[in-house]
């Protein structure tokens, strides 16, 4: 199976998870997702100083900057796979 499929069934999955994941663990797999659907972040990220949760997010997708998109695929399906136990 493909990479791509791979992850597209990890996303799928990530969303039936028996239990919710802690906020870490939401950011990483949201970080990930988005480097490996969309690439580096661009920009300066929210303009508005308070969105505290969309300054999160952008700062952990800019973490991964020059991560493959698919390295992040596979970090995904990973980290999907571990919480799935």
């Amino acid at each position: 199976m493909a990479i791509t499929e791979l992850f597209q069934e990890a996303v799928a999955q990530s969303k039936i998870l028996s239990e919710k994941p802690s906020n870490e663990t939401l950011l990483q797999l949201y970080s990930l997702y988005k480097q490996a659907t969309e690439g580096d972040t661009e920009g300066e990220g929210p303009s508005n100083p308070f969105d505290f949760v969309a300054k999160a997010k952008h700062n952990a997708w800019a973490e991964l900057k020059g991560t493959s998109k698919d390295a992040a695929m596979q970090q995904y399906i990973d980290l999907v796979a571990k919480l799935k136990g």
